[in-house]
């Protein structure tokens, strides 16, 4: 026997009942299982970076159960359900692929002959996604060419959303050779900053917005090299990780204390290592 959706979402309700189910589950929002969300989405990328694909399996369930959990409160508070949620989803993905489904329904086939190029298709996910702003409940807040981007957002996956965005309205550098001017143009300014905080004649503020710009300038160059800039702050990380590890065996090979040892002795390690690594 293979229990379902249907069991889950019955699993979910029975957890919440105020008199029978999980006291914890009952008393959790919207607000309160955010956390938890978040941390189980982190879980599922790891997985796939470490290609643990049997733990893959574990960690996507409790990542379902995150939106089970959410259409249950939304249930109870008369918002939503599982179900409005997979039918708004699916309505939402066949109005946005039009190179799917040219009659905007499900059973709808493209023409494999006269398939749209990327270019059509690329220019149409964007005007149906401004359709779909412009046609959201309007607020007291003017609308924006940059509202819709989730300020929950990681900084880095955020700065390239807007910069994406500004770009998609004209608002973007000709190339790439002007971005490195301005990168290292914000190096400069950086430095200024940084040396007038430490004679007391500047703002310590004023180095964080400063590091801040030049951020944002490394996610443009980013963006601009079609790279991934959070996959390539990872592949640092790693790397990094790997070189610091490979220092404290070779140390712990010679019978030598890391904590004893003066930067230059550490450097020369680490030049070994980075050597070993291009072999």
């Amino acid at each position: 026997m293979s229990y379902s959706i249907e069991d889950l979402k019955t699993l979910m309700a029975r957890l919440r009942e105020p008199e029978t189910g999980c006291p914890w589950d009952a008393r959790q929002t919207y607000g309160s299982i955010v956390p938890h969300t978040i941390e189980e989405a982190y879980e599922v990328a790891d997985a796939i970076e470490q290609k643990d694909y049997p733990h893959l399996k574990d960690e996507l369930g409790d990542l379902l159960f995150q939106v089970i959990f959410y259409g249950q409160i939304g249930k109870e508070d008369g918002h939503f359900d599982f179900d409005s949620i997979v039918d708004h989803l699916v309505r939402k993905l066949i109005r946005r692929h039009p190179h799917v489904f040219p009659e905007g329904t499900l059973e709808s086939r493209v023409d494999p002959d006269n398939r749209p190029d990327e270019a059509w298709i690329k220019a149409s996910w964007e005007r149906i996604k401004a359709e779909e702003r412009a046609q959201k409940p309007v607020t007291d807040q003017p609308v924006g060419r940059l509202d819709g981007i989730a300020r929950t957002l990681p900084a880095i996956a955020r700065a390239e959303k807007l910069q994406k965005r500004a770009a998609n309205h004209g608002f973007d550098w000709p190339d790439i050779a002007p971005v490195f001017d301005k990168l290292h143009e914000e190096i400069d300014e950086l430095k200024e900053a940084w040396q007038a905080a430490e004679a007391g004649t500047g703002e310590r503020d004023a180095v964080e917005d400063e590091l801040g710009d030049l951020m944002f300038v490394c996610v443009n160059l980013a963006r601009f090299m079609k790279v991934n800039p959070e996959q390539a702050l990872k592949r640092t990380n790693h790397k990094f990780e790997a070189r610091f590890r490979a220092i404290e065996k070779i140390l712990e090979a010679e019978g030598r204390d890391m904590d004893n040892e003066s930067l230059e002795a550490l450097d020369a390690i680490w030049q070994q290592v980075k050597g070993v690594e291009k072999e």
